[in-house]
């Protein structure tokens, strides 16, 4: 959520940002709202001020045996006029409340403008596409070829974009749940495992709820959402609570199984395991000071790319232009791994700094200098999408017979095989 008195006194700014985010942004509306709120809040505190200045007389003329009807009833009626406002007052708040919490985050001066994806940035490019002496499949052929997926009785049992893996695929994800884990740790992340479920205020609290609540999994009868991303439980570690200065950053690092409608993404990626609705992932998050979150955010996305690094994957980080990027990104790189079947790259992970837009959400602070109390800056990224690496293992390390080479950092895992 954006600083109320920063949209007040900014609205051209904010308008041409968010608009370049390609959101709408009703400025008349907003200021007909926010006039109307502060005008019932000046109105209620009179009243209430009034009805105090009354109870002090009463007070007094009770303690003198003198007649208080004529003030009782003044108070009565005060009563009822604050409640009338309140009431307005609340159904106002709401409205205002709503408004600005469809109000995406403005993007740092650094971030490329443009409408799509063709204004994104490649930043860098790691490692060599391999090659091949035959047209390499993809990973759901590989998969189908060595037993190891699924997907029709997947359907049987869920529905489409689900898939069940087998024998030494299964495996292969379990292990790399393990390396990321242990990479992330190795570079000062906390392992944590946390919830799977949360409440609706810790998705307010990132930003997923209002605006994409078709994308969540809801539990019937009960306030509790299936979680997208390990991201939402991590960043609400610290809801309502204000940090030291000293402690930061925080550095927390989860997998988690993640679950998502998909909404809107009808016709994309159907085939194989690139875009489901279970999937299963290692993710990273930060809570820092404003002053140090670019660092860290360029931190954080090394550390993501490190582990493509070890895997000898190729890939590429993209910088996403201002109408590429998510509702509640300030800046954000994309890393898009190799998969030679499609001749073409898949983001693997979005590495995003958020600056203080989550930390409004979910009232988390610091204490700075001299005691003020500041709002942290959160950051996030995939470290990694499991189902993704999978299938660029699958993809990346096939011979032409179907098989699968194991990767050497990952032989380890698997005691005198060199096929999956």
């Amino acid at each position: 959520m954006l600083d109320l008195n920063f949209v007040r006194n900014n609205l051209e700014l904010v308008k041409r940002k968010v608009e370049t985010k390609g959101v709408n942004f009703n400025e008349v509306l907003f200021l007909r709202i926010d006039k109307k709120r502060r005008k019932l809040i000046t109105k209620s505190e009179n009243l209430k001020s009034k009805k105090k200045k009354i109870a002090k007389e009463i007070g007094v003329l009770k303690r003198k045996n003198l007649n208080t009807k004529g003030f009782e009833k003044e108070s009565v009626e005060l009563s009822k006029d604050i409640s009338i406002i309140e009431k307005d007052l609340n159904e106002v708040k709401n409205e205002f409340r709503d408004l600005l919490f469809n109000i995406p985050n403005l993007f740092d001066d650094s971030v490329p403008i443009g409408k799509n994806e063709s204004g994104n940035v490649v930043v860098r490019e790691w490692g060599q596409k391999p090659e091949f002496n035959f047209k390499p499949k993809p990973h759901w052929e590989l998969g189908e070829i060595n037993s190891f997926l699924d997907f029709t009785r997947a359907a049987k049992m869920s529905g489409s974009r689900f898939s069940i893996s087998f024998g030494n695929l299964a495996k292969l994800e379990r292990v790399l749940i393990n390396f990321m884990l242990e990479t992330h740790t190795k570079n000062g992340y906390r392992e944590t495992i946390p919830p799977f479920m949360v409440n609706e205020e810790s998705l307010i609290g990132t930003g997923n709820l209002p605006k994409f609540k078709k994308d969540l999994y809801k539990i019937e009868d009960y306030n509790l959402y299936l979680i997208p991303t390990a991201e939402v439980p991590l960043t609400n570690i610290y809801r309502d609570e204000i940090l030291k200065k000293e402690e930061l950053p925080k550095k927390y690092v989860a997998y988690s199984p993640c679950f998502r409608s998909e909404a809107g993404s009808h016709g994309k990626d159907i085939r194989g395991i690139i875009r489901q609705h279970q999937f299963n992932k290692v993710e990273l998050l930060k809570f820092c000071t404003p002053e140090t979150s670019y660092d860290e955010l360029e931190k954080l996305t090394r550390d993501a790319e490190s582990i493509l690094q070890r895997l000898n994957l190729h890939y590429r980080v993209v910088l996403l232009c201002s109408g590429d990027m998510s509702f509640t990104s300030a800046k954000t790189y994309d890393i898009d791994v190799w998969m030679p079947a499609r001749n073409d790259y898949v983001e693997i992970s979005s590495c995003s700094n958020f600056e203080d837009f989550q930390a409004r959400r979910a009232r988390i602070k610091y204490i700075a200098s001299e005691g003020k109390k500041l709002f942290v800056n959160t950051l996030n990224g995939s470290g990694l999408a499991l189902g993704r690496t999978v299938a660029a293992i699958m993809e990346n390390y096939q011979i032409e017979s179907g098989k699968i080479l194991i990767p050497d950092i990952l032989k380890e895992y698997f005691i005198g095989s060199i096929y999956l």
